[in-house]
């Protein structure tokens, strides 16, 4: 019985996997920009040395994605997880959950108030989409910023 039972689960899973690959893509056909802004940021620092920020230490950032144009509820959420390098550099990958897909970055950040990061890839509709990510803080207190991904195909 648990033998065919695991026969069974085997060939579901093989039949997933199969229709997923062979599935066609909702694609991006041309470069484009999407703008959002970010809001009810949850921060998280991980001191893994001495006091203060030194190489080692993590920033674990949390935030919620708006298009205010369309909603004003969240339409997605983004995870960001930074290494310090030095006191003030960092190097963070993030991901963008967005309601089509999902889009990854990384790159280097020293000053928050202004950077860029490269767009790495993605799922759904942004499959293996490249470009890139500018951030411009608006506000520090409740943390709001403002996203534009220049995406190229």
């Amino acid at each position: 019985m648990q033998r065919a039972l695991f026969l069974v689960a085997a060939l579901l899973g093989v039949a997933v996997v199969a229709g997923s690959v062979t599935r066609g893509s909702q694609a991006l056909t041309k470069p484009g920009t999407i703008r959002i802004t970010t809001g009810g940021v949850k921060q998280y620092v991980v001191n893994r040395g001495g006091p203060g920020r030194d190489a080692g230490d993590l920033l674990i950032v949390r935030q919620l994605l708006y298009n205010r144009g369309i909603t004003p509820r969240a339409i997605g959420h983004a995870d960001l997880v930074c290494t310090y390098t030095t006191r003030r550099a960092r190097q963070c990958t993030g991901t963008f959950f967005l309601p089509r897909g999902k889009i990854v970055v990384a790159g280097g950040v020293v000053f928050r108030q202004f950077y860029e990061l490269a767009i790495i890839g993605g799922t759904g509709l942004y499959n293996n989409v490249r470009g890139s990510m500018t951030v411009t803080l608006l506000a520090r207190s409740p943390m709001r910023e403002i996203l534009l991904f220049r995406l190229v195909v």
